[in-house]
């Protein structure tokens, strides 16, 4: 019998879908799914890296799209919980859906459904707190900005609705949990890094606003923003973003959000 595998992917969600369709392609007895992070793995176990490939991380979601607008919305939101694990066990989960014959994850433990649902869950309430209580501040050279640290991986999940409402501005939402954040220009989004420095840090930081009613955005009068710089409009490992639909995959990683 083949030994047990532990897959290594690059972190991103199309890495993730690619890397579930060469398991089920290659027909691997999967140990594990983890994500690259240069640390030694278990010394009695294969390793199999998986680069990533959107043309099969698109047939892997275009199958989940079959199932129901539901399951891919389970499937990712889940995945952007970040849980120790959710890998293996998303993996799981859309090897049932593709092969049992109900169609149905039917010898997935309920406890692990329950899990998954549930990580779902928490990441779809934490998306709708941004999208309600993410205040923007506009800097001197009128682009809007905030900073936020979510518990979760939401940022993908909130690009359309901050593009709906300041669909005629310039503005910048940053992950500084996660190093990265979407930058729109009034046409596309980027994901960008930034060098933030300790700008947002600085207890003063938000001190010399005042709150713009007209529009419902804060300016920064003390000229903060203007300072921090782009480095760099392409992450080492981007997250999954959508673009068009609001949970369609983002497999141009770097194109639009």
């Amino acid at each position: 019998m083949e030994n047990a595998k532990i897959l290594i992917y690059d972190g991103s969600f199309n890495g993730f879908l690619t890397t579930v369709f060469k398991a089920f392609d290659q027909k691997w007895n999967v140990l594990d799914i983890q994500k690259d992070n240069g640390k030694q793995r278990e010394l009695f176990s294969d390793t199999e890296t998986i680069s990533t490939e959107i043309d099969l991380a698109k047939r892997v979601w275009h199958g989940l799209e079959k199932k129901s607008h539901e399951t891919t919305k389970t499937v990712y939101f889940a995945y952007q919980s970040e849980a120790k694990g959710i890998e293996f066990l998303l993996f799981r989960y859309i090897k049932q859906l593709f092969f049992s014959t109900s169609g149905t994850p039917l010898s997935l433990a309920d406890e692990d459904l329950s899990k998954i649902r549930h990580l779902a869950k928490l990441v779809g309430s934490e998306k709708r707190h941004m999208e309600a209580f993410v205040d923007m501040y506009q800097s001197k050279d009128s682009v809007y900005f905030a900073v936020i640290a979510p518990d979760y991986d939401v940022l993908p999940l909130i690009s359309k609705h901050f593009r709906s409402k300041y669909r005629d501005q310039h503005w910048l939402v940053y992950d500084s949990k996660r190093g990265y954040g979407i930058y729109f220009e009034g046409y596309k989004v980027e994901l960008i890094t930034l060098d933030l420095g300790d700008y947002y840090k600085n207890p003063d930081f938000f001190s010399n606003i005042s709150k713009n009613e007209g529009q419902g955005v804060k300016d920064i009068s003390n000229g903060y923003l203007k300072n921090i710089e782009i480095q760099s409009h392409i992450l080492p490992k981007p997250s999954a973003a959508f673009y068009s639909k609001e949970y369609r995959p983002f497999f141009n990683e770097r194109a639009a959000v």
